[in-house]
């Protein structure tokens, strides 16, 4: 199923393609496609470059790895993630290790990261579904989450199936349209909500 962003400007075509399917195909991902995506995510930029990331995976040819994955995930993400066969969970680290002060930017940080990752899957043929639906404290207990580490974030990986393999409310939902909102409700200029006159129509 292929689903194009419908942009204003243009983007590069990564960006286009770059959607967030629950269903996945029941196929495993390349160990050096996930090594790659891996990759991206270690040279993604980072405050001082600190790279306050660390990403707990589970492979579904491994299954006691998986399972372990599976069970942070709330229940309704559990429901269409364990068909896909690679799960991640990311942690950001709260300090700096450069000076050990508070690390304000590690969660942006960490979605760099997995921008990155997200957009080496786009160009490997795969998908990504990341989900903030994830239980914290089944994170700490399950992998031994240091003081300092806080999880952050899970994501399903593979090759985008079927929809037809979702229930109902999650097919009308893989099968609607991507929105999003228009520029000129969160580029400002001048004062808070003031859209940028970079943008046509404003002055």
């Amino acid at each position: 199923m292929i689903k194009a962003a419908s942009n204003d400007y243009p983007i590069h075509d990564l960006l286009k393609r770059r959607w967030s399917p629950r269903a996945f195909a029941d196929r495993l991902v390349e160990p050096e496609k996930l090594r790659s995506l891996l990759e991206a995510a270690r040279w993604a930029p980072s405050s001082f470059n600190e790279q306050p990331w660390i990403f707990l995976i589970g492979t579904r040819d491994r299954p006691e790895e998986y399972e372990r994955v599976l069970g942070c995930l709330v229940e309704f993400n559990q429901a269409w993630a364990k068909a896909a066969p690679v799960l991640l969970l990311t942690c950001a680290h709260l300090t700096f290790d450069r000076n050990g002060q508070p690390n304000r930017h590690a969660f942006h940080d960490v979605g760099l990261a997995m921008a990155n990752l997200t957009m080496q899957a786009t160009a490997e043929g795969l998908a990504v579904h990341q989900m903030a639906g994830i239980v914290p404290e089944r994170v700490r207990a399950a992998f031994g989450v240091p003081d300092g580490w806080d999880p952050v974030a899970a994501a399903a990986v593979g090759y985008a199936g079927d929809p037809n393999t979702l229930s109902d409310e999650l097919r009308r939902r893989e099968e609607a349209p991507s929105t999003r909102k228009p520029l000129t409700s969160f580029v400002f200029s001048g004062g808070w909500g003031k859209p940028s006159s970079l943008l046509p129509g404003q002055s």
